[in-house]
């Protein structure tokens, strides 16, 4: 599907990732894009390989009007929801921006309003929007970054792999040797666990 672009100047296309994690945080991005700014390869990050988000990462940091990522830590998913997370971190880095935006477009339905400012939920709004498809990058990468740096200290939970997402072998991993303080501790790890093993025996 080819990605829109919008003619509106300063609208900050906003997204999340890490929301079905079991650790790390949930991260927000905002970006605003230059008016009429198409690039082809801008999509949906989950659906690009990492060594071409990467490179995306790089291209959308140098050539947007104003871009930023801001993080909710898993303490704070486990006291709000991690819905109200994911919105307190999109609302963190639309802070964080050096531009104020007229208007701003986010990924999936629910949103909290920001500031008096209008906004749209636009459900798959990364494979329709340019400016959602770079905050998708932009979350997703600044994110993947901070689970490969916390792998080092707790190399058990393998997230240089899975970055903090609930594999076979990260929720074993739990089971085995118990959480980390960067573990959401309001997931229901063992109803996970359960999941998996009905899949093995569907199987």
């Amino acid at each position: 599907m080819q990605l829109f672009y919008t003619n509106q100047v300063d609208e900050a296309g906003c997204d999340e990732a890490g929301r079905g994690c079991l650790a790390g945080p949930v991260a927000g991005a905002a970006v605003i894009l230059p008016p009429g700014y198409y690039n082809p390869l801008l999509k949906d990050s989950k659906k690009l390989p990492a060594k071409t988000r990467k490179k995306l990462r790089l291209e959308i940091e140098k050539n947007a009007l104003a871009w930023a990522v801001a993080m909710v830590p898993p303490e704070r998913i486990d006291k709000i929801n991690i819905l109200n997370a994911s919105i307190a971190a999109i609302h963190e880095a639309l802070d964080r921006l050096k531009t104020k935006p007229g208007h701003i477009i986010v990924d999936g339905n629910r949103f909290k309003g920001y500031k008096n400012i209008p906004h749209k939920c636009i459900v798959k709004g990364d494979s329709r929007y340019q400016s959602i498809a770079a905050a998708s990058i932009l979350a997703k990468t600044h994110r993947d970054e901070l689970m490969e740096k916390l792998h080092k200290s707790f190399p058990t939970y393998k997230w240089v792999k899975n970055k903090g997402y609930p594999t076979r072998e990260h929720v074993n991993a739990i089971f085995e040797h118990g959480i980390s303080e960067y573990h959401r501790k309001s997931y229901n790890i063992k109803e996970m666990q359960l999941n998996l093993k009905f899949q093995d025996n569907q199987h």
